[in-house]
C-alpha cells in the first residue's frame, strides 16, 4: 500500500512540475495585463478605459492615432484573441481531470469480514511529462503569434487613419484651391464682359468664360460631395457615427527616406510582426511534429479504490475493515495507422507554415518596392510642381492676363493658362498627400510606427528614414 502511495505522489509531482508556468508564459501575462490596464482599462479600474482625447481643430495626428488606438473594436478584437490564446497555455499543459467512480452493490457481496455494500475510486490519468510540456510549448507559440498579429492589426489601423487623414487633407485643400480659381475665374468673366461692353472683345470670350466657370463650379460641388465619404473613412476607422464632423487638416508632414531599397527589405524581413507571428507558427508546427511523435507513448492512469464494508454477524479477524486497491492502468496505443496519419498531419502543416510564411515575405517585399516607387514618384512631383511648374504657371497667368487687357491675346489663351494653374496646384496638393500615404504605408510594412513621420535610424541597423 505505501509503495503505491509513494507510485502516486511520484507521479503528481512530475505532473506538477510540468504544468508549473514558463517565465515566458508569466512574461506574456503581465504583458497583456499591462497593455489591458493602460489602454482597455483593468476590470477593477473606475472609470474602466482612459478617456479619449478630443478632436478640435488643434488635434494633431497622433491624437487621431490615440484615439483610434483606445476605440477601434478591431484592435480590441485582436487584443482579446491574444488574451484568449495566453489562456490557452495553462490549459494545454495541465492534467485531465481526476475521475471519480461510485459503484452501489444491488445485492451485498458477503464475505468473511462482512458484506460488502458501496465501492469508491479515484483514478488520475498521467501522459507523458514531455507531451505535457509540448503541448504548453505549442500553446506559447501561438500566444506569441497572437501577440503579433495584434501589433500588426495596430500597425495597420494606424495606416488607416493616417491614409484617411491625409487624403481628407488633400480634400480639403482641392476645395480651397478650386474656389479660389473660381473667384479668379469670375473676375475674368467680368474683364470680359467690360470689354465686351466697349466694343474691344467679342462676345465669345464671355460664352467662354461662363463654360469655364460652369466647369470649374463643376468641380468643386464634386469635391465638397466628395468630403462627406472621406470624413465617414476616417470616422470608421476611429469608431465614431460617420457623419459626425472633424476639422480639416492644415498640413501634412515632411517625410524623408534615406535607407536604400535593400536596407528597408532587411527592416522589413526583421521586423514586420505579419512575418514575425508566421515564425512563431512554424516553431508551434514544429513542436507539433514532436508532440504528434509522442503519441505512441502510453498513458498512465494511477488509481485508489474503497470498498465500504459491514460487521459480520460472526466475530472474526479484520470483522467489518475496508479493503483499499491500488491500480494502474495503461492505454495501448496498438493503432498504428491513426498515430502514423497523424505524423504526416503535422509534418504538412509545419511545411504549409514554413511555405506560407515565404509567400508572405515575397507579397511584401513586393508591396514594399510599389510603396518606395510610389513615395519617390510623390516627391519628384512635389519637387517639379513646387518649385518649378507652379511658379512658371503662375508667371505664364499674370503675362496673359496683362496681355488680354492690352488686347494682344484673345481669352482663349487667358483661359488656357488659368487651367493649367490650377492643374499644377491639384498636382502639387495631390502629390504631397500621396507622399505622407506612402510613407505611412511603409511603416506599416517595416513594422515601426513613427510619431510625427520619422522612423529612428537607431532601431534595426544602420541608416534610416528621417
Amino acid at each position: 500500500m505505501r509503495s503505491a502511495l509513494a507510485i502516486l505522489a511520484v507521479a503528481c509531482l512530475c505532473a506538477a512540475l510540468a504544468s508549473c508556468a514558463s517565465g515566458r508564459e508569466r512574461q506574456a501575462f503581465r504583458d497583456y495585463r499591462e497593455l489591458e490596464a493602460v489602454t482597455y482599462g483593468a476590470p477593477s479600474r473606475h472609470p474602466p478605459r482612459p478617456p479619449l482625447p478630443l478632436l478640435t481643430a488643434e488635434s494633431t495626428l497622433q491624437d487621431y492615432l490615440r484615439y483610434a488606438a483606445l476605440n477601434n473594436p478591431g484592435l480590441e478584437a485582436a487584443f482579446n484573441r491574444w488574451k484568449a490564446a495566453i489562456e490557452r497555455i495553462p490549459q494545454a499543459r495541465s492534467l485531465p481531470d481526476p475521475r471519480f467512480a461510485y459503484g452501489w452493490f444491488i445485492e451485498a457481496v458477503e464475505t468473511r469480514v462482512g458484506p460488502q455494500r458501496n465501492r469508491f475510486g479515484w483514478y488520475q490519468t498521467f501522459p507523458w511529462i514531455h507531451r505535457l510540456m509540448l503541448q504548453g510549448g505549442m500553446a506559447a507559440e501561438a500566444a506569441a503569434a497572437e501577440r503579433k498579429r495584434f501589433d500588426a492589426q495596430k500597425l495597420r489601423l494606424f495606416y488607416r487613419v493616417k491614409d484617411a487623414y491625409y487624403e481628407y487633407y488633400y480634400v480639403a485643400r482641392a476645395i480651397a484651391v478650386t474656389g479660389e480659381n473660381a473667384k479668379l475665374l469670375k473676375d475674368f468673366e467680368e474683364i470680359a464682359r467690360r470689354k465686351y461692353r466697349v466694343g474691344t472683345a467679342a462676345h465669345p470670350d464671355v460664352i467662354r468664360a461662363q463654360v469655364e466657370l460652369g466647369k470649374i463650379e463643376d468641380r468643386l460641388r464634386s469635391l465638397e460631395d466628395l468630403r462627406g465619404p472621406v470624413v465617414a473613412r476616417l470616422n470608421a476607422a476611429l469608431n465614431r457615427p460617420v457623419g459626425m464632423p472633424l476639422p480639416e487638416p492644415s498640413t501634412v508632414p515632411e517625410e524623408k527616406i534615406e535607407a536604400g531599397d535593400d536596407q528597408l527589405i532587411a527592416w522589413m524581413r526583421e521586423g514586420n510582426p505579419e512575418l514575425a507571428a508566421m515564425d512563431f507558427d512554424i516553431e508551434k508546427e514544429r513542436k507539433g511534429v514532436s508532440l504528434a511523435k509522442e503519441w505512441f507513448i502510453p498513458d498512465v492512469t494511477l488509481g485508489l479504490d474503497w470498498i465500504q464494508t459491514d460487521r459480520a454477524p460472526m466475530v472474526t479477524s479484520d470483522n467489518g475493515k475496508d479493503p483499499i486497491i491500488a491500480n494502474v492502468s495503461v492505454n495501448l496505443p496498438v493503432w498504428y495507422d491513426k498515430y502514423k496519419a497523424a505524423e504526416r498531419e503535422a509534418q504538412a502543416r509545419f511545411i504549409a507554415a514554413q511555405r506560407a510564411r515565404l509567400d508572405m515575405e515575397n507579397r511584401l517585399a513586393y508591396d514594399l518596392k510599389m510603396a518606395l516607387y510610389n513615395y519617390r514618384d510623390a516627391e519628384r512631383k512635389i519637387d517639379l510642381y513646387g518649385r518649378t511648374l507652379m511658379q512658371k504657371g503662375e508667371e505664364s497667368l499674370r503675362a496673359t492676363e496683362t496681355a488680354y487687357r492690352a488686347g494682344n491675346i484673345d481669352f482663349l489663351n487667358l483661359i488656357d493658362a488659368q487651367r493649367i494653374l490650377i492643374e499644377f496646384q491639384l498636382s502639387y496638393e495631390r502629390a504631397l498627400a500621396d507622399r505622407a500615404q506612402r510613407f505611412a504605408e511603409l511603416e506599416m510594412l517595416v513594422g515601426r510606427e513613427a510619431p510625427g513621420g520619422e522612423i529612428p535610424a537607431d532601431e534595426g541597423g544602420g541608416g534610416g528614414m528621417d
